[in-house]
């Protein structure tokens, strides 16, 4: 089975652009969308492994507390992905970490590659240098 995917990402362009990397990597993504309640729903209604969650999106600066909700209240894996890496410095309870945007798609591939094999318990692959891993 396929691993499934949410894109949390206000900036349409950017979920776009994900969305073909990951699916051309065979991932489904099961949605992209662009507020915290949004991907509550998502999450509500369909199984996801993972989220790369922005931390700001159309309603606000609400990706660091949709993260760490996700994570420890619906066992999805978290990745932040933002041009804001500093808004998560001192790490996020649950999540695994923060790939600073713009990434290119080798560091995607490879962080969530890293991400999933966490999820699963299997030995990771060294994290891409782009992925700051949070304690």
């Amino acid at each position: 089975m396929k691993p499934r995917i949410l894109i949390i990402e206000d900036e349409a362009i950017v979920a776009m652009e994900l969305r073909f990397v990951l699916e051309d990597l065979g991932y489904e993504v099961v949605d992209t969308v662009a507020d915290a309640q949004s991907a509550r729903n998502v999450v509500l209604e369909t199984s996801v492994d993972l989220a790369l969650v922005d931390i700001h999106l159309s309603d606000g600066p609400t990706g660091v507390d949709l993260g760490r909700e996700l994570a420890n209240e619906q066992n999805v894996t978290v990745l932040y992905m933002t041009a804001n890496p500093g808004m998560v410095r001192d790490g996020v309870a649950g999540t695994i970490g923060v790939l600073t945007k713009p990434a290119c798609e080798y560091a995607v591939q490879t962080a969530v590659d890293y991400a999933l094999r966490r999820r699963k318990g299997e030995p990771a692959t060294a994290a891409p240098a782009e992925l700051r891993l949070f304690a």
